[in-house]
């Protein structure tokens, strides 16, 4: 017995031995030790740097888009006291229909008038308004013109034709400096060039330095760029509020019609659908989807929404269609996987207290994925937002000159405006406005992504 006992025991190590094997042992685990902390160190070294080179990259585009965009919110204009001089505007006073006078003969004398309004000299009451400012200026008059947009003459005559009671009055408006003496103001081109790559002659020139020098023209807030549509004939009053309005409907319909079918699509998919090979074969469809690229949704939007089903081309309502099957695959994998990460403990206790299936999934599960649905939507519509390659195969990318009042006019959107603006030949002049325009667009989609931000923390429930 006591044989057997001693043969199973280790050999007794000699204590010497024993003491070289556990210092070998402690230099090997010391070794060990330290080499992972070796490769722990530079994993984290590369990470950080990784995280520093991202962060400088994206600091360093958005200070360009800032540098480059932030100037063109401020524009030269000038504020000019115009008097709509009786003497200039001789069309006569706006007509009004006569008693007994037929419908026919009333629209002849109005059209007459609005035919007289046009061939009035509106050029004239804008230089006499900056003579009115400096005398001097009586020699230059002909140069006059070229310091201003060509739009603003319009605005004076839809002015009288909005308000005929202003003819004969004075009355100080801020009328916008030409795109060309923009550039030459801000620097935006090089004063050494000889006259003949100058878009100003040397006298005009030399006028809007004059007058930069008087205060008569001044840098001031353009609000135009957020007021006004796109426009071809005045690049300087050239604005967002077209394609503001164009993005605001098509991101209308993406809610609308993309978020209440994906969230549906989810739950049944996820809570109510047999676990079967067509189930199987729509989840796989459905992340095929969610990786195609956005063209190809804007090629089938062009076939079946213009093509087939003949909807107005150019119109947010298409545009807002096939940005709705764009975002729904992401909606769907969102919306199930928030409800994925509802701990099943939830739905055993609901079901075993006697909740049916449906009440189960609406009372208890759905308000517990709410902030991943609502952080899953948002992101959905933000990435919407900014395409740009589906719009412009429905023909967005049209110059439309309106802001349009519902779904089905025509317009262009935030993204395509951005495209447009930076192939502009006044290049000098719409790359600046082009860095604005981005700005406008960054700050929707980060507002968009601060908003799904905020709604996770403030309907997140902890378990």
């Amino acid at each position: 017995m006591s044989t057997s006992n001693t043969s199973s025991m280790d050999p007794v190590l000699d204590p010497r031995a024993a003491a070289e094997l556990r210092e070998k042992r402690k230099k090997t685990i010391e070794s060990s030790l330290s080499k992972r902390h070796r490769k722990e160190k530079v994993f984290k070294f590369f990470g950080f740097s990784a995280v520093i080179t991202g962060l400088f990259f994206v600091a360093l585009l958005f200070g360009s888009i800032l540098i480059k965009g932030l100037p063109s919110f401020w524009q030269s204009s000038m504020t000019v006291p115009v008097y709509f001089d009786p003497a200039i505007i001789t069309a006569g006073p706006k007509p009004l229909q006569k008693a007994g006078e037929s419908p026919a003969h009333y629209q002849e004398r109005y059209v007459a008038w609005q035919t007289d309004m046009g061939m009035v000299d509106w050029d004239a009451l804008l230089a006499n308004g900056l003579i009115a400012k400096d005398k001097a200026l009586e020699s230059k008059r002909d140069d006059l013109t070229s310091l201003y947009t060509s739009s603003e003459a319009y605005r004076l005559r839809d002015m009288v034709f909005a308000d005929p009671s202003l003819v004969g009055k004075q009355q100080d408006i801020k009328i916008l400096a030409d795109a060309n003496v923009d550039v030459w103001l801000a620097g935006n081109i090089d004063r050494s060039l000889p006259d003949e790559q100058q878009q100003l002659s040397p006298e005009v020139r030399q006028l809007a330095d004059q007058l930069k020098a008087q205060g008569i023209i001044t840098n001031s807030f353009n609000t135009s760029i957020f007021s006004n549509p796109d426009s071809r004939s005045s690049p300087a009053t050239s604005g967002l509020a077209g394609a503001f309005m164009g993005s605001l409907f098509m991101m209308m319909i993406v809610i609308i019609i993309s978020i209440p079918i994906g969230v549906a699509s989810a739950i049944y998919l996820e809570e109510f659908a047999p676990k079967n090979w067509i189930t199987d074969v729509v989840e796989v469809n459905i992340n095929n989807l969610a990786a195609v690229p956005s063209i190809v949704f804007g090629l089938l939007g062009a076939s079946i929404f213009i093509g087939w089903m003949h909807l107005p081309l150019s119109a947010p309502l298409v545009g807002g269609l096939v940005l709705s099957l764009m975002t729904l695959p992401t909606v769907i994998i969102t919306t199930r996987a928030s409800l994925k990460a509802v701990p099943p403990s939830i739905r055993q206790a609901a079901l075993g207290l006697g909740a049916s299936r449906l009440q189960t999934v609406f009372h208890h599960v759905l308000p517990l994925a709410l902030p991943g649905i609502l952080t899953g939507a948002i992101i959905g519509v933000a990435q919407a937002l900014g395409e740009t390659a589906p719009l412009l195969l429905i023909g967005m990318s049209a110059f439309v000159a309106s802001v349009p009042a519902t779904p089905l006019d025509q317009s262009t959107a935030l993204p395509v405006q951005i495209f447009l603006w930076q192939g502009n030949e006044l290049r000098n002049f719409f790359e600046g406005r082009t860095a604005a325009a981005i700005i406008v667009l960054l700050a929707l989609m980060i507002g968009l992504n601060s908003l799904a931000i905020w709604l996770r923390k403030k309907f997140e429930v902890r378990w």
